[in-house]
């Protein structure tokens, strides 16, 4: 089930990825970069969305995954997602209520537009709040297939809509309206689609109940401690990886965010690669440790952190060192290119450190233990926020952009050491050395050699650059390795 997991994982996030990415072009194109400025600030919205579900989400994937374990009766697993439909529906309301409240203030006070009305700013908004407020009750419905190990078909409904909404919005912006209010009320429309199905889908798969389904504090409050520290956690990261955003929307211009924001999207499109992987293994490492398997518990986590550096390590490594070519094969615009290169690079480094952390994360999630994360948060947050504030007035997108380098250094060298004085403790080097250092070693020698060898990069050198770096990673990791030879043994 792990492997059919992984493979679905990797096709339909890799699918929702390049749907997400292939159509921004057209989208700056009809709309113009000033426009896309607010859809970059759609996905600050978005990003803030996780911390709306109060930790709830993630917990009820958990108990889903616990469910399949055996840990949870047909009444109480009813009773819990009965619950959680009831109070997140109820958030929902609540945010497109305050949207259409700040909209006003926004629009005029903190939104710095050079051609397009106010009004026309403050009507997007409310939009926004509206399509995340229908995102946030997807996400529930989500959870719970990961959390029932039906990844499948998450993948074949999350990319069909993924498709349909990139494609129908430019044949929205194409053939109807070339305006970002006809994008956001396509993305309404598809949304409203999608949480319709998911709700189908999931109530297929739930077991069979005995009585009728009511809302439970009691069913919430057993889950309460979980998704308060994940709460907890979710904030003080949002804070620490979204300030960074918030503060430049607000000191640049609409369009040099739109700028940025192309930048933040192409980094960001990292966690496409590491998200399939933790959204197979946490369910997996749930169910483990429910089991007290330990030895299949530890082989599974250093594959997991294998299968990150090597998917995720060649996407970073690419990103970072041919961050120049790929924006000009992507938008066609060369000066844009080379004026974004430099931010590009310094984001997926990040963005790559960041990622490396995922498993562990995951594997804290799965123990149950959310304390960790808080109190790195918070001593994160006393160093960097103040760090930020300093620096994004000054030196802009650059100097931020090393800010949130240098908070991922910290969290890989010593987060990571309190991680292991308290769980898997034996697995502290091993995670260090054969699942991260050495494979990222190798790649990035690789990366450098082409980078010194060839100073114009052409299709050619890029292709058979990344597959050189791809080997790299792969030759390197001997989880991996060994796992594919013994799966494909004619090799």
């Amino acid at each position: 089930m792990l492997r059919r997991n992984l493979i679905a994982n990797f096709l339909g996030q890799g699918w929702t990825a390049v749907m997400g990415l292939a159509f921004v072009p057209l989208y700056i194109k009809y709309i113009g970069i000033e426009s896309y400025g607010l859809i970059g600030i759609f996905a600050i919205v978005q990003a803030w969305l996780t911390l709306l579900d109060m930790g709830l989400v993630p917990a009820l994937s958990r108990e889903m995954s616990r469910f399949t374990g055996g840990v949870h009766s047909a009444e109480s697993i009813w009773t819990l997602l009965r619950s959680v439909e009831v109070l997140l529906l109820l958030v929902a309301v609540i945010f497109v209520v305050c949207a259409y409240g700040a909209s006003g203030w926004l629009s005029v006070n903190w939104i710095n537009t050079e051609k397009i009305p106010a009004s026309i700013v403050q009507q997007a908004v409310v939009a926004m709040g509206f399509v995340a407020a229908l995102r946030l009750l997807e996400n529930v419905y989500k959870s719970c297939l990961v959390g029932l190990q039906l990844q499948l078909s998450y993948n074949v409904i999350n990319s069909f809509f993924a498709t349909l909404r990139g494609v129908g919005a430019v044949a929205v912006l194409a053939w109807y309206s070339p305006t970002v209010l006809a994008f956001f009320a396509w993305q309404a429309i598809v949304s409203i689609c999608s949480v319709v199905a998911m709700f189908c889908f999931v109530y297929r798969a739930m077991p069979a109940r005995q009585q009728t389904v009511r809302f439970s504090f009691s069913a919430l409050q057993e889950i309460g401690g979980f998704a308060g520290g994940v709460v907890s956690i979710t904030f003080l990261a949002l804070l620490l990886t979204q300030v960074d955003k918030i503060l430049l929307s607000k000191f640049l211009p609409l369009s040099e965010f739109g700028y940025y924001s192309l930048a933040v999207l192409l980094a960001n499109g990292l966690y496409m690669i590491v998200g399939p992987i933790n959204q197979a293994f946490f369910p997996r490492f749930s169910e483990l440790f429910s089991r007290k398997s330990e030895v299949e518990l530890v082989e599974s986590f250093h594959l997991g952190a294998q299968l990150v550096s090597v998917f995720l390590g060649v996407g970073g490594v690419v990103l970072i060192f041919f961050s120049e070519f790929i924006l000009r094969i992507w938008t066609g615009d060369p000066a844009l290119s080379i004026a974004t290169a430099p931010l590009l690079s310094i984001l997926s480094l990040g963005c790559l450190l960041n990622g490396l952390l995922w498993i562990p994360y995951q594997m804290q999630l799965a123990h149950g233990w959310t304390s960790l994360g808080v109190k790195m948060n918070i001593v994160a947050i006393i160093f960097i926020v103040p760090a930020i504030v300093w620096v994004a007035p000054r030196y802009g997108a650059l100097g931020v952009a090393w800010v949130w380098v240098v908070l991922n250094c910290a969290y890989l060298f010593l987060g990571m050491h309190f991680m292991f004085r308290k769980i898997m403790r034996e697995e502290k080097w091993t995670w260090y050395f054969n699942d991260v250092a050495i494979p990222l070693f190798c790649g990035v020698a690789v990366a450098g050699v082409f980078r010194l060898l060839f100073n114009d990069v052409n299709l050619l050198v890029f292709s058979v650059a990344v597959i050189s770096i791809f080997f790299a990673f792969f030759l390197a990791a001997g989880r991996v390795r060994n796992l594919f030879l013994k799966r494909f043994a004619f090799f």
